[in-house]
């Protein structure tokens, strides 16, 4: 598959993205945290706590200091939200901005497991339109190459990079599923009695467990059909999985049934319970 030919698309009232541009320049950005991350990996990574008790390694660190100055150059007029800087979850947003995790699934890192991902997404209008998730240890990127359309790729980790139109790509696409025979997506730290019940209420066949944004690209691929979040998450943790998921033809409702928006300082941008999905059938039933 050639590399993508779709330049600028004008997003909601917010901003002219240019979504190859961004493709390109974060893939390459991706590769290089990617192999600052994995510089930290099955090393007994330093860790501390934030006011949160939630844990950050250097590792994070060290991958948000080489995406960073990558969007600055990008959209040098769109801000960004990472988790790392310690925002303030609080204040006015613009309509349009960056969400990014430099690493997603910390505890996943530190406990030597290969499902931690980089996340960077774009906000528009309280859509997230724009999504790159990369998983180093699993050398496996997936991107929004244009609007509504999403690839997966191979990528190593790479100190020196790496160029997006030399990596062969596959579209992504979620695949039918058989109301009867679903297979689930569970968080590998977060399973809680609300999401065993919600999945007593569908023809679960099987069921895999996973950590970070991971899990939506396993929907994406095709690989499986639903994964439900009923525990608590932010809007970083979700937000590239998203973009991705839904350029491939899924969805990511909340409980009433509403897409999962972004922005909501209201909340200090934390989600409601959401459900992702792959094909639409597994989100109605027979």
């Amino acid at each position: 598959m050639s590399g993508p030919k779709e330049t600028t698309s004008a997003i909601g009232n917010s901003v002219d993205f240019d979504f190859a541009r961004a493709a390109t320049l974060l893939t390459d950005a991706a590769a290089r945290a990617g192999e600052a991350m994995m510089q930290h990996y099955g090393r007994g990574p330093e860790v501390e706590f934030k006011a949160d008790n939630s844990p950050v390694t250097r590792a994070d660190r060290d991958a948000e200091a080489i995406v960073l100055p990558v969007l600055a150059e990008l959209a040098p007029n769109i801000p960004v939200v990472s988790e790392e800087s310690n925002p303030d979850c609080d204040a006015p947003l613009p309509a349009c901005f960056f969400l990014v995790d430099p690493l997603d699934g910390t505890k996943e890192f530190i406990k030597q497991r290969s499902d931690f991902t980089v996340n960077v997404a774009l906000i528009a209008d309280g859509r997230a339109v724009f999504g790159l998730v990369y998983a180093p240890a699993r050398a496996l990127l997936a991107v929004t190459v244009a609007e509504g359309s999403a690839i997966e790729a191979e990528l190593a980790p790479s100190a020196t990079g790496a160029v997006l139109s030399e990596l062969a790509q596959k579209k992504l696409q979620v695949r039918s599923p058989n109301p009867l025979s679903l297979t689930a997506l569970v968080s590998r730290s977060h399973l809680d009695p609300d999401t065993e019940a919600f999945l007593a209420t569908l023809n679960i066949a099987e069921r895999a467990s996973a950590g970070s944004s991971v899990k939506f690209l396993e929907i994406a691929r095709g690989a499986a059909d639903v994964y439900p979040r009923l525990a608590p998450t932010m809007e970083w943790d979700t937000a590239a999985g998203q973009a991705v998921l839904e350029a491939a033809g899924g969805e990511v409702l909340d409980t009433k049934g509403e897409p999962l928006s972004y922005g909501k300082t209201n909340m200090a941008l934390r989600n409601p319970s959401f459900i992702a999905w792959g094909g639409r059938e597994a989100s109605t039933g027979p």
